[in-house]
């Protein structure tokens, strides 16, 4: 009977080990089989790369809309992004720059492929951000290459562990500023800027507007990020601003515009302005005299940080918003007791008397609340 159940006992261990070593080999070879499949992914996606590429090279001289957005503090870019076209054959209009084109087309199309390898990403990122402005169908391509896409939306989530507590080191915040600044040109193109929107892509910016350090990592990060915006605003759709009332965007604006840097404030307050410029945007802000008055406190806190540095840009941004506001009688009112009165007085004076413009604004708005 003991050898008898000792046999038994045995006879299942035996039965166990075999059911575990087949188990691990059915592992192994899935695991193999899973790689495998990764490996003809990426050749099928160097193919599909390829073809688009042959194709969109066709058609960069037709498209008019400028590469970039409002502002980017990504690495280094391609000269001559003025008028001017001292950049010879970055976008080829004429015939002088076709030889070129096809190279600068297979060189963007090897530093996608190299998107997909770890070794080699960062490299390929910073590359592809440097040379943003040299194709201005770039957006397209990045947007229907096969897991392009997916590859930037990782580089975005994956530092998010490092915002709060911030850990966030520099290196790490440029690779991610040269993926927003990519993710930047798909914004600004007219052939994908509304579904990178539908695809609720700027939501995944919104943990970068909100950090409050103000050490430059941190700020390069929410200054590229509102770069990704300000090129969706900028154009005055009314589904655009929609969509950044409805996904509650703008205490963000508002918070950046407050405590930001001076630049951040530049653009913060600019997408701001488009924003109420909307007459859906408008109806929010004013709707509420809560939320109103907040607005008007923040743009009077804006104004009072500029007295020891004043910034023509930011003050004309902040007077077309105290301008457009003006509209609301309620604000108006608010505006008439509470305007700040830096604006009234001397305080800016050397603003006023070098840019023609900015007094034409002072004197619409004052006229406005007469």
């Amino acid at each position: 009977m003991n050898t008898g159940g000792a046999a038994g006992g045995l006879h299942t261990t035996t039965s166990f080990a075999a059911q575990g070593y087949l188990i691990a080999q059915q592992q192994q070879q899935q695991q193999q089989q899973n790689a495998l499949a990764q490996v003809k992914e990426i050749e099928a996606a160097k193919y599909q790369n390829q073809a688009l590429y042959a194709r969109l090279h066709g058609s960069t001289g037709s498209t008019a809309i400028a590469g970039g957005a409002v502002y980017s503090p990504a690495p280094s870019r391609g000269g001559g992004g003025s008028g001017s076209g001292t950049g010879a054959g970055n976008t080829g209009g004429n015939g002088s720059g076709g030889g070129n084109g096809n190279g600068d087309s297979e060189a963007l199309y090897q530093l996608m492929v190299e998107l997909f390898s770890a070794t080699n990403r960062e490299q390929a990122l910073a590359e592809l951000s440097r040379r943003r402005d040299q194709n201005p169908d770039l957006g397209v391509a990045l947007w229907n290459a096969y897991g392009v896409m997916t590859i930037l939306y990782q580089e975005i989530i994956a530092i998010y562990p490092l915002l709060n507590p911030p850990a966030l080191t520099m290196p790490v915040s440029n690779r991610v500023c040269n993926s927003l600044a990519l993710l930047q040109l798909v914004a600004t193109h007219e052939l994908t800027r509304m579904q990178l929107l539908k695809a609720n892509v700027p939501q995944l910016l919104y943990p970068f507007l909100s950090t409050a350090s103000k050490a430059k990592q941190y700020d390069n990060l929410r200054l590229t990020s509102l770069g990704v915006i300000g090129a969706l605003v900028k154009y005055d759709s009314h589904e655009v601003i929609s969509f950044f009332v409805a996904t509650e965007f703008i205490p963000l604006c508002l918070k950046i515009m407050d405590i930001g840097s001076e630049l951040c404030k530049v653009v913060a307050t600019f997408i701001f302005q488009k924003i109420i410029l909307d007459d859906g945007g408008f109806h929010y802000v004013t709707s509420h005299p809560k939320r109103l008055h907040t607005v008007l406190v923040i743009l009077n806190n804006v104004i009072g940080q500029m007295v020891a540095a004043p910034s023509g840009r930011l003050l004309k941004s902040v007077t077309k918003c105290l301008i457009r506001l003006a509209d609301n009688q309620k604000a108006k009112q608010e505006m008439r007791e509470g305007i700040s009165e830096h604006l009234r007085d001397s305080t800016f004076t050397q603003v006023l008397a070098e840019d023609v413009s900015y007094r034409r604004l002072i004197y619409q708005l004052l006229m406005k609340l007469a």
